[in-house]
């Protein structure tokens, strides 16, 4: 009831989006500001300068000072700013490739965002950067990848997104992001003999450790004991993480009783 037929990625929930557009409390200002708490002296002085440079440059010198800061914020692994200096280089040079890494940054920045204020905003940048460039090329699988992606966390109807992620699988079978957000979306709905094959997939293309987990957890949930234990363990050895490597620890006894 009440879905909008995606036709190829271009038909979106108006009134949801319109909802969190209202809101409109995030920009690179905020975003920049919880960042740099994580930035040591050198690197926020790196940042600022370049932040001042900004604000005196006259027009035609602020596109390469976008892609400055941009890039830095890239470095020190702080995606959200990232994307807000990326949207801008897009909006003055507005090609495919722009938009499609707008939209990349976008999606990691609500894929880590802590704050549950803050997500849907940067859901709908994402879902906006991704629909610019399907524009400029609707052949482009990433693209329709990523508003698929971006439907299912909120941008409008979880259906559009699943329809979109489909065809992107029915074209690209072995597509690593489009399975791995189908198999998330069969978890969440307790689909979980589903998800095992989305993640079997990946894991086959590539030994992620997350798919390895989401892997071990469908399988602990369809009471598969020793299949959960093998990847939870190779989830354990690809990570490297000790707070991973603890929980699964943890994991595998409780599995082994």
């Amino acid at each position: 009831k009440g879905l909008v037929k995606p036709k190829d990625g271009r038909s979106v929930s108006t009134d949801k989006t319109t909802e969190i557009a209202k809101t409109n409390t995030v920009n690179v200002e905020s975003v920049s500001t919880t960042a740099k708490q994580e930035l040591n002296a050198s690197l926020l002085s790196e940042i600022s300068t370049l932040e001042d440079s900004l604000k005196a440059a006259p027009e035609v010198e602020k596109t390469a000072l976008f892609k400055k800061l941009a890039q830095k914020w890239d470095d020190v692994n702080q995606p959200a700013p990232a994307a807000f200096y990326y949207e801008s280089v897009a909006k003055q040079e507005n090609v495919f490739s722009n938009w499609l890494k707008t939209g990349d940054r976008f999606t990691t920045a609500y894929e880590n965002a802590q704050d549950s204020l803050v997500h849907p905003e940067l859901v709908l940048k994402a879902f906006q950067a991704y629909q610019n460039a399907f524009k400029l090329d609707s052949t482009s699988l990433e693209a329709k990848t990523g508003l698929g992606v971006a439907y299912v966390n909120g941008a409008g109807s979880p259906m559009q997104g699943i329809s979109l992620l489909l065809a992107v699988v029915k074209q690209d079978p072995k597509n690593i992001k489009a399975n791995m957000s189908l198999g998330l979306f069969s978890i969440k709905s307790g689909q979980f003999d589903k998800a095992v094959i989305r993640f079997k997939t990946v894991v086959a293309v590539k030994p992620l450790p997350e798919a390895w987990f989401y892997l071990a957890s469908c399988y602990e949930n369809q009471g598969m004991k020793d299949e959960a234990i093998t990847a939870y363990i190779k989830s354990k050895e690809l990570a490297a993480d000790p707070k991973l490597g603890a929980f699964v620890d943890r994991k595998i006894l409780e599995l082994r009783k």
